[in-house]
């Protein structure tokens, strides 16, 4: 299994929204890294969902329920999207500030590579987040 983590704006769609829509579409990605990101996500691999601009907390765990395809919202074919579902809510948010004050974050994608909306988390980086939000897995 691998571990990702994944932005959106939550006045765009929030963390509450997916947990009510229950599966949505991650559509919308154009950076090729980000994109690269998705094409290698694989079914059953868990997702940190983090709250951008407004906030700026990993608030819940995401999983991936449906691997790569075209992106329906453009016809160019480099672009592709991923499904996912809601897993479980943190019970703690953890903040990205709260990220940077931790040398053991230094290297995580969202402390250096803060633009990338789709980014990879390593399985340490992953157990301690769940630690620090409060979630067993």
């Amino acid at each position: 299994m691998n571990y990702w983590l994944i932005k959106s704006e939550p006045s765009a769609y929030s963390w509450e929204q997916l947990v009510k829509d229950k599966k949505t579409d991650w559509t919308g990605v154009r950076n090729y890294a980000a994109r690269n990101n998705l094409r290698d996500m694989k079914k059953g691999d868990l997702l940190f969902y983090y709250h951008s601009n407004e906030g700026q907390h990993i608030v819940g765990i995401a999983k991936l329920v449906k691997e790569h395809y075209q992106d329906p919202t453009t016809n160019e074919e480099a672009w592709v999207a991923v499904d996912v579902a809601p897993h479980k809510p943190l019970k703690r948010h953890v903040s990205l500030e709260t990220l940077k004050k931790d040398p053991f974050f230094k290297a995580m994608d969202l402390v250096r590579l803060g633009r990338l909306s789709v980014g990879k988390v390593t399985p340490a980086e992953f157990e301690k987040i769940c630690e620090m939000g409060g979630v067993k897995l």
